[in-house]
């Protein structure tokens, strides 16, 4: 029988190194990643198309392998590359010394503790922040934009402790499938004036564990591409001989909701409507303005080639016309993606797919079968699903690999 097999989810990479520097709760399983690379050459030059926060990527390179990795989402594409960089000594030091001095008890930001800053446009912000932990979030931004040279290897480690310090002074909560908020109770106005000492050992105790963690050299090379998984490009030299990712669930939960408060504090997103159009460019997304441009959807025309597809189709619109449409326009972005794949793969090379199935209302959405058709209507051969374990949610929902090779 299998379980939620905890190995398989992201929670063990939160103490793995670089793999924890930051969470995001779609992330997946790096045992995963290595056990599918562990059936590959040793040269082998891998891509992942839907990397994310760059699981695959900095996997591959810590067994010595090229990876190339693709996504959309320029947040995302600047924490990967710097997930996955080489740091020199001197990168380090200067990030530390950096930390020790916004850290220390004289620094500007505790001294001028009452000095306006900016702060991100986000709607309802006082539902992410009590004004205390917002103005002191706000005095830290501004001194470590000040504090190392802009887009130098130390900023950047800088700028990914601080998004941890983001999250972890939110109202946040992620004992769900998706990001929610704790509930309001009054405590937080009860901090005293010692808090923001604390909070500073805290980021120098995150930026001395990342130089930590970042001084251990990788052996492969990865780099980052931000583009459309719909449109994959080929690689500089040559063509890949494995894809191991994990593209986001046909399930609604789009990524750009978790990722909105460091997008706006890292000045990736400046106005509100942004993220509902980075969402609708994204395969799966439906934030803000998404939604709406899905009423106006129409299919390409070309069949989905699953024989039971339209029946579910049917009976998701006998409750929604517009998730009827969302699983519609996601399976034909997904086929898009797999016949643009095709040409970049040499012969023989290897597909991995981590995919979960969905349920909507009364239908459930067999994601993985689904897959196997589009890999097989693709071109693949030996296309197949293998239950991967139960998800924390609905008892029908798993988690599946669909595996196939190039023809």
């Amino acid at each position: 029988m299998t379980t939620t097999r905890r190995e398989y989810t992201f929670k063990p990479n939160q103490t793995e190194g670089r793999h924890g520097w930051l969470r995001l709760t779609p992330a997946y399983s790096v045992q995963l990643v290595r056990e599918h690379l562990a059936q590959l050459p040793a040269e082998s030059h891998v891509l992942d198309p839907f990397s994310g926060t760059g699981t695959t990527g900095l996997v591959a390179a810590e067994c010595g392998l090229r990876c190339d990795l693709i996504d959309i989402n320029p947040f995302l594409v600047w924490f990967a590359r710097v997930k996955t960089a080489s740091y020199s000594r001197a990168d380090l030091e200067t990030a530390l010394a950096a930390a020790r001095g916004i850290a220390h008890p004289d620094a500007r930001i505790m001294s001028h503790g009452s000095a306006p800053h900016w702060v991100p446009p986000i709607r309802n912000i006082e539902r992410w922040w009590h004004p205390k932990r917002l103005a002191y979030l706000s005095r830290l931004r501004t001194a470590i934009l000040e504090a190392a040279p802009v887009n130098s290897p130390a900023w950047n480690l800088l700028l990914v402790a601080f998004c941890r310090m983001v999250i972890e002074l939110s109202n946040a909560a992620f004992n769900h499938q998706s990001m929610s908020f704790k509930a309001n109770d009054g405590q937080l106005s009860l901090f005293g004036d010692g808090d923001e000492a604390l909070w500073s050992e805290r980021f120098l105790r995150l930026v001395r564990d990342m130089a930590e963690e970042a001084s251990q050299p990788l052996a492969g090379a990865v780099t980052v591409i931000q583009g459309d998984a719909r449109h994959v490009p080929p690689p500089a030299h040559g063509t890949y001989d494995a894809v191991i990712t994990s593209p986001p669930y046909p399930n609604r939960m789009s990524y750009i909701r978790e990722l909105r408060p460091y997008m706006y504090w890292l000045g990736f997103l400046r106005e509100t409507h942004e993220a509902g159009t980075l969402d609708w460019s994204a395969i799966g997304g439906t934030w803000g303005a998404a939604t709406s441009k899905l009423l106006r959807w129409q299919p390409l025309g070309h069949p989905i080639p699953y024989s039971q597809f339209d029946a579910l189709l049917s009976g998701i619109a006998a409750h929604s016309d517009i998730l009827a449409s969302y699983i519609h326009r996601y399976f034909e972005d997904i086929r898009t993606h797999l016949q643009s794949l095709f040409s970049v793969l040499r012969s023989g090379a290897k597909v991995f797919y981590v995919v979960g199935n969905s349920k909507f209302y009364d239908t459930l959405v067999p994601v993985e079968d689904i897959y196997v058709h589009l890999l097989d209507d693709a071109g693949f051969v030996n296309c197949r699903a293998e239950m991967l374990r139960k998800r924390n949610s609905k008892k029908e929902l798993a988690e599946f690999v669909v595996s196939a090779i190039k023809r």
